[in-house]
């Protein structure tokens, strides 16, 4: 499709978003399947991108955040990535094979099906400003795999950033192969507008709904990744000790602003006291002050004023609130927000209603393990679940009796981390794959073809006319032999 034919474009799309996928569109023509080689130096040029700018890169999401734990930084940004450019480049080769399939008995033995993967073209990523490198080149990974070209949108809140990509992209790629916007003026909607071959959201559902809507008009195909409330559950068996030593760690990792951290949290009845007890002394040993450098910034002034309506709201409606850190006093100026348990949740209080993409918990009771299956059943499919049980049938009721994006057992989001599985949501949080292998599918086409025998079964027997009734007893027959 040419751009400037495209339905859902307009005037108010800016001019360098149409210059460049026109760019990126003749440039694929040009060179529509590129071979292994150049697949993986595109992939090693992404790697050095990260390794050689390192500091840089590490400094400007701090400055984005206005405070962000540099171990934070280096682990789910920068190793967790780098490992995947790796596992993908040892891959590489046998996922780029055609793959055999049968050929119908009719055309057998000579004719042959071959299934090929090809790139799609140009694919459009749009990233949030949580985990924002990693939600950029962990997709240009699987992107560049499948030998496509990118435009990739950065978040409002990720400007400092954005704005080194910007500079240090052109060193390592040409603008026709990749290309990083800045989000100045809420250029999302215009983004999302464009044409592109698949585009990639990565954020909440009620955007990714609009983007959705925009793709549709362009019947662009879209991977949604979302969020929702994400449930942990610890069984009867396991130990609490081990639960909050997990938990916590997964809840406070960024400050609790993870699509995939565990959201909510289901103890058995009479476990709360001493899980609450292992809280307060995770957090006074991991984080003795949250005004220090380990422990992340909320990211703007909004989220932080949402997080304090949050716990405001379930104080109000009757909850009890605990501050695991009452050490120390928040620096309110760096949006340093202490770390909540909530006790006695309702779900007529917010921080049961909507994701709280912050460090608070609130904590839910039950007796019968189908009590938790019926709560998360009842509410929109979250983007992971997380069973703490050694019990292999309560492991099985977890995961076969509700469904999610993906499970960690006895863990919080180390499945996101295993670069064999791949990652996504499924309803409200989300839709589409990618990671490892199947994100080279996702960005592929896998391109069916059949290739003709010398002679051709169909052509010698079911030729016209058919009065004769050769043909057409011959397909009766081939009916029945098949009921």
């Amino acid at each position: 499709m040419n751009v400037i034919d495209a339905p859902n474009l307009n005037r108010e799309i800016p001019e360098e978003f149409l210059s460049t996928l026109e760019l990126q569109r003749k440039a694929y023509l040009v060179n529509p399947n590129p071979d292994h080689k150049s697949r993986v130096a595109d992939l090693k040029a992404l790697s050095r991108m990260l390794k050689e700018n390192q500091a840089a890169l590490v400094e400007a999401i701090h400055q984005d955040y206005g405070n962000r734990s540099e171990f934070e930084t280096l682990f789910c940004e920068f190793f967790v990535v780098l490992d995947g450019i790796r596992d993908t480049i040892k891959q590489l080769k046998g996922w780029m094979k055609p793959m055999k399939r049968h050929a119908d008995l009719m055309m057998y033995p000579l004719a042959k099906n071959r299934l090929i993967p090809q790139p799609l073209g140009v694919i459009g990523v749009i990233v949030p400003w949580n985990f924002p490198l990693n939600l950029s080149i962990a997709p240009l990974t699987s992107i560049f795999a499948a030998g496509n070209r990118a435009m990739v949108k950065m978040s409002e809140n990720s400007a400092h950033l954005a704005r080194l990509l910007r500079e240090l992209s052109p060193r390592y790629f040409p603008l026709d192969k990749l290309a990083f916007f800045e989000d100045a003026g809420g250029r999302g909607p215009a983004f999302s507008a464009l044409p592109f071959d698949h585009l990639l959201f990565t954020g909440s559902g009620q955007t990714g709904r609009a983007v959705m809507a925009n793709a549709a008009a362009n019947l662009t195909p879209v991977t949604l990744e979302l969020g929702g409330k994400s449930p942990a559950v610890v069984g009867p068996d396991f130990s609490i000790k081990t639960a909050a030593e997990r938990i916590m760690w997964l809840k406070l990792l960024n400050a609790g602003q993870i699509c995939t951290t565990v959201d909510y949290l289901f103890l058995p009845e009479g476990k709360v006291d001493e899980f609450v007890g292992h809280a307060k002394r995770l957090v006074a040993e991991r984080y003795p002050d949250i005004n220090g450098p380990d422990f992340t910034s909320i990211i703007d002034e909004r989220a932080y004023q949402r997080l304090t309506d949050t716990l405001d709201d379930a104080k109000a409606k009757g909850a009890t609130l605990i501050n695991l850190s009452p050490q120390t006093t928040p620096d309110a100026t760096r949006r340093k927000f202490a770390p909540h348990l909530v006790l006695g949740a309702t779900p007529d209080m917010s921080v049961l209603k909507r994701e709280v993409f912050g460090p608070i918990l609130p904590i839910l009771t039950y007796r019968d393990p189908q009590e938790v299956v019926d709560y998360i059943n009842g509410r929109d499919r979250p983007l992971a679940i997380y069973p703490f049980t050694r019990v292999k049938s309560l492991q099985k009721l977890f995961i076969e009796r509700t469904m999610s994006g993906g499970v960690s057992v006895n863990e919080g989001i180390l499945h996101v981390a295993q670069h064999d599985l791949p990652f996504g949501g499924v309803g409200a949080s989300g839709m589409g794959h990618y990671h490892g292998y199947e994100g080279f599918v996702t960005f592929s086409k896998l391109r069916p073809v059949y290739y003709q025998a010398p002679f051709s079964t169909i052509q010698m027997m079911f030729q016209p006319p058919f009065a004769n009734k050769k043909a057409l007893d011959m397909i009766k027959l081939l009916i029945r032999l098949r009921g």
